[in-house]
């Protein structure tokens, strides 16, 4: 089952925002600055860089997530993300016999697919253990390791990033594994964060627009409600 644990994150984000984005302006050094300001008035300075788009304050924060089970499948498109930092589970040093899988929903809920997918996963371990037996090396026995094959991963972003995959990713057009993981991801950062996260999500929870043109998933004006709510 898909988990996501937020490890670690920059002690009073909100804070360290509003101290960069007052040293932009202002002789005080940063020590003083941010022994001086307020959790009131880091609120509204964190909402005024959002709104104004100084979007480089909020890069000085960060969050680390722990991931389990999850697949190959999300995690070949989480990388994409680039400006963040990553360390997966090596199927290069670690053994893969009887590893667990995932399995879609589509499949999941359709009895003549699973028996199917079922089948072939089972096929795979299979094959894997014969390879090893055989002496051929894990990192070379891992290439008929399936994508469904799960996973464990560490992710770090920062604020600036976290807030753009959250665009993309919590959107109902993104693939339902990493939308799951994304919308555990901001619920776990919201309430670190408010004012910085009051309205991350989909682009149209963020913007009030859908910015897919044709390909907009179609539930436009529910977004806008779930926000409104």
């Amino acid at each position: 089952m898909l988990s996501v644990t937020l490890l670690e994150h920059t002690p009073e984000p909100e804070r360290v925002i509003a101290m960069a984005a007052r040293l932009c302006y202002s002789p005080t050094g940063a020590k003083e600055l941010i022994e001086r300001i307020s959790d009131e008035e880091a609120g509204r300075m964190v909402r005024k860089m959002t709104r104004l788009g100084h979007a480089s304050t909020i890069e000085h924060v960060s969050f680390t997530f722990g991931v389990e089970g999850v697949s190959r499948v999300l995690t070949h498109q989480l990388v994409r993300h680039r400006i963040a930092s990553y360390d997966q589970q090596s199927q290069r040093y670690v053994a893969a016999h009887g590893f667990k899988y995932i399995t879609p929903p589509s499949i999941e809920g359709n009895p003549k697919a699973k028996a199917k997918f079922d089948h072939i996963i089972e096929e795979i371990r299979k094959s894997y253990d014969e390879l090893t037996d055989m002496g051929i090396p894990k990192e070379d026995a891992r290439y008929v390791l399936a994508n469904a094959t799960e996973t464990k991963i560490i992710i770090t972003m920062n604020a600036r990033t976290l807030l753009h995959f959250f665009n993309l990713r919590c959107c109902l057009r993104a693939q339902w594994e990493i939308r799951e993981m994304a919308n555990q991801m901001l619920s776990l950062v919201k309430p670190i964060a408010p004012n910085l996260f009051r309205n991350a999500g989909a682009s149209c929870v963020n913007t009030g627009r859908c910015p897919e043109g044709e390909m907009t998933c179609g539930h436009f004006a529910d977004m806008i409600k779930l926000r409104e709510d």
